[in-house]
């Protein structure tokens, strides 16, 4: 496997798993009344803040953009931004765990609008690995719960999914995106997304204050580590590896999300569970280690 691949694979496993952190930070705000759009509005805001200053005086980028540049960015920051608003928006209606569990559905509508709107090949090995880490996903699901049924917790995860999966694909086939540095696209997408939220809010008119140490520090680490780090490393991980693979091993979000649920938020862990964690585990295993072609990736 080649020292590209490697990173990319890398990226992609660390990008899963920080976005998965989502519940542990948003879940506490909302326990103290915050609403989605307020939530949101602090995750992005701060994460453009701590990233727009660390490119400027750090790594000392230029931020121009030229316009077509822009309203290619833009688009695909809107599509992630809903992304987060609809799951965000779920975690109101069913545990978080079986939330970024059903998102888990973006890997199949990834692989599908490569492979159909841009003929892109995929390895039978790719197809099997989906298959078996589905199978994993759909053993997570504990219906004992009668909040895990509510079908518009349910939908809300499917559009965020779906949202996601365009903006996978969007980062890898687009091909004027292609040429933006990937700390710039993770700056752009921030800094654009934040717009869904400041809509929302009435020009912010309508924004929950921060007033305790413990809120803000939710909101700091809700933009460090699912929105800076898991930003930055899918754009990486698409790029060197491709949306299809990236959204495979994408299996370690929910993996995380119920780590966190079961530990810190007390949902149920079952044998059926465990089982299906080891189907999910086996099914990255075989991707990472057999998937060698050149040029199969979506």
């Amino acid at each position: 496997m080649s020292k590209y691949k490697k990173t990319g694979y890398f990226n992609a496993i660390i990008a899963a798993i920080s976005y998965g952190t989502n519940p542990l930070f948003s879940l506490p705000m909302y326990s103290q009344g915050f609403g989605v759009n307020s939530v949101l509005f602090y995750r992005y805001f701060f994460a453009v803040l701590i990233y727009g200053i660390w490119l400027k005086f750090v790594k000392k980028i230029s931020f121009k953009l030229s316009i077509k540049e822009f309203f290619a960015v833009f688009v695909l920051a809107i599509a992630f931004s809903l992304s987060s608003l609809f799951l965000f928006d779920a975690f109101n209606y069913i545990d978080s765990g079986l939330a970024c569990t059903i998102l888990f559905s973006y890997p199949l509508i990834v692989a599908l609008i490569s492979k159909i709107f841009f003929k892109v090949k995929m390895p039978l090995i790719l197809w099997l690995c989906l298959c078996i880490i589905i199978s994993g996903i759909c053993l997570l699901y504990n219906g004992s719960n009668e909040k895990q049924l509510d079908l518009k917790g349910i939908i809300l995860v499917l559009i965020s999914g779906f949202c996601y999966a365009l903006y996978m694909v969007g980062v890898k086939q687009i091909k004027i995106i292609k040429h933006i540095k990937t700390d710039k696209l993770t700056f752009y997408v921030m800094l654009f997304g934040l717009s869904v939220y400041i809509w929302n809010l009435k020009f912010c008119t309508q924004l929950q204050l921060i007033d305790n140490w413990f809120i803000f520090l939710c909101s700091f680490l809700l933009a460090l580590i699912p929105t800076i780090i898991s930003i930055e490393t899918v754009n990486t991980a698409v790029k060197l590896i491709g949306a299809t693979p990236t959204a495979v091993l994408g299996a370690l979000e929910p993996l995380t999300a119920l780590f966190f649920g079961v530990i810190i938020f007390g949902e149920t862990l079952t044998l059926k569970i465990i089982f299906g964690v080891i189907l999910i585990l086996s099914g990255i295993i075989i991707l990472v280690t057999g998937t060698r072609k050149k040029n199969t990736h979506a």
